[in-house]
């Protein structure tokens, strides 16, 4: 997932398809490239769960996964307070030290 998000592009097209669902057509008119590259970025980003294509009639429709950015968002948020735990901690002991604590 964060491979997919690493690009500016797929995080582009992930933002628009989150307001509003788009044809790959209508994507790849907004991006300097070529269809076939939009398509690829499109494939990425359905790859790693974060969009959902689905046919209607003749177009392939794409829209943003929001249960995946909920599950993103909530891990990121964990990740988040581990490092501030981490950060804390760190905090302390630099209090501690400075004001002549135990391991002085």
């Amino acid at each position: 997932m964060f491979h997919a998000l690493a690009d500016a592009t797929r995080r582009d097209i992930l933002l628009r398809t989150l307001e509003d669902q788009h044809n790959v057509s209508t994507l790849a008119r907004r991006y300097p490239m070529s269809f076939a590259a939009v398509q690829k970025h499109v494939a990425v980003l359905e790859g790693a769960g974060l969009v959902i294509k689905q046919r209607k009639g003749r177009e392939q429709l794409v829209r943003g996964n929001l249960d995946t950015m909920r599950k993103a968002s909530r891990l990121l948020e964990q990740l988040e307070a581990v490092w501030q735990d981490r950060i804390d901690r760190i905090g302390d002991m630099l209090a501690d030290e400075h004001q002549g604590g135990p391991n002085t």
